[in-house]
């Protein structure tokens, strides 16, 4: 197993308004024309799951598997080349200040590691970055 940790972001936002908005996947409705048709194509969502196409990579598919009420969201990948879990997490510091932390575990074998840590470690910062700017209200 390895782990990959985003840099702590700062959200001007209450972490209610922030645990809503995220332990819920339809709410990526709001933010569907952000997505890059390029890089991901046959985007679906509900409310707790997420599915997509990635070119090299194949189909993947997220789903919600805890929320803990305004601290921390888990996913986990149903279909995916490589198994991965994810969790967010959040931390009210003052009014409308909360810190977020995003974490992905994989299961990389020896001969993978070398090769996807990288972009692996790039696409938390990246999404991490993202969901820090999402429009909460």
């Amino acid at each position: 197993m390895a782990d990959f940790t985003s840099e702590v972001k700062t959200i001007p936002h209450n972490d209610d308004i922030i645990f809503a908005m995220l332990s819920d996947m339809s709410n990526l409705e709001r933010i569907k024309d952000r997505i890059p048709q390029d890089k991901i194509k046959d985007f679906t969502f509900d409310r707790d799951t997420c599915s997509f196409t990635v070119d090299p990579v194949g189909s993947v598919m997220f789903q919600i598997v805890e929320r803990e009420p305004n601290k921390t969201i888990k996913f986990s990948t149903t279909n995916s080349p490589i198994p991965l879990l994810m969790w967010i997490q959040l931390k009210q510091v003052a009014e409308k200040d909360t810190k977020l932390k995003m974490t992905v575990r994989a299961d990389l074998n020896p001969f993978l590691k070398p090769m996807v840590s990288k972009p692996l470690q790039e696409a938390i910062d990246k999404i991490s970055e993202i969901v820090a700017c999402l429009p909460y209200e």
